[in-house]
């Protein structure tokens, strides 16, 4: 009987297929959309659909009130948000409702990191991103109808198991390339990928969450220093000199440090903050030998 590849494997292929894209270039900014619409044509897969989006969200932001929706039991709280399970009452549709305050966005002065947040996530649709179906205001508070991802944040699973077998990881990390490879074509930089920002839906699939330190960047260049220092790629510490950029390869390198967790439990550069940063800058990296040689080389790439 042959040997049937290892799912580490797989997921190494998808990595290394990730990690290999030519993302297109616009040649001017008037052309952004239609080159982006060229480079989805070009994939081999297209991407699965989310359900439909309900009739209810369909309407304006204008049209949209709190009285629509029945709310429940909370599933979350940040820094600037909490959110709540929530029905739609005329057609019974289960979401997920983030309530940010206003003067808590404006005393954090995160107004704009929101508003991009509403601007990227509402335009994305792939199996493996959480989906923004709307949102509404009223005077004091900002709703997003998001997507409800029934088994809740990957965080706690990973810490309840302690770590990952490599099985479930190459799983997880295959559905990471996979949608990451989406958003790259769309020009989205993520910017913060961590096992903090990754749900899980209710058959057990990734679903990447939180867009508020992503971007829009169809140059591939970024200037801006941001997300989890644990995460952070060396180009992203070391002092943004003029000159100096990243580009979407931020995310892969976080997308290498999320398997390290998956795998061994920790963060690879699980130190106080001056050290982490200086082990990030020289790639100091020691792998445990429980990790397979196919998982090592997946992290080291």
């Amino acid at each position: 009987m042959p040997k049937m590849p290892s799912l580490v494997k797989i997921a190494l292929q998808a990595a290394a297929s990730l990690r290999e894209q030519a993302l297109p270039s616009p040649q001017t900014p008037s052309t952004t959309e239609s080159n982006q619409d060229d480079a989805q044509e070009d994939e081999k897969r297209p991407v699965a659909p989310l359900v439909k989006q309900p009739a209810a969200v369909k309407k304006s932001s204008s049209k949209l009130h709190l009285g629509m929706f029945e709310i429940g039991k909370p599933l979350g709280k940040g820094k600037f948000g909490r959110v709540y399970l929530a029905r739609e009452r005329e057609h019974g549709f289960i979401c997920a409702l983030k309530v940010l305050y206003k003067n808590e966005l404006h005393q954090g002065r995160v107004e704009k990191q929101v508003r991009r947040e509403i601007e990227i996530q509402s335009n994305l649709s792939h199996p493996n991103v959480l989906k923004l179906y709307g949102y509404f205001h009223d005077t004091k508070r900002i709703f997003l109808i998001l997507e409800y991802a029934g088994k809740g944040e990957l965080y706690k699973h990973l810490t309840k198991a302690g770590r990952f077998e490599e099985a479930k990881a190459a799983g997880y990390i295959a559905q990471m390339a996979s949608a990451l490879k989406y958003l790259h074509v769309k020009h989205v930089i993520h910017r913060d990928i961590k096992p903090e920002n990754i749900l899980l839906g209710i058959h057990g699939e990734i679903k990447i969450s939180d867009f508020g330190w992503s971007v829009h960047a169809p140059s591939n260049r970024r200037t801006t220093y941001c997300g989890t220092l644990d995460y952070l790629p060396p180009e992203m510490i070391v002092p943004l000199a003029p000159g100096h950029s990243y580009d979407e390869k931020v995310d892969l390198w976080a997308l290498g440090v999320l398997t390290y967790e998956f795998l061994v439990g920790r963060a690879p550069f699980d130190d106080p903050p001056a050290i982490t940063a200086k082990r990030i800058v020289k790639a100091d990296l020691k792998v445990p030998s429980f990790v397979s040689k196919d998982a090592t080389d997946l992290i080291k790439r």
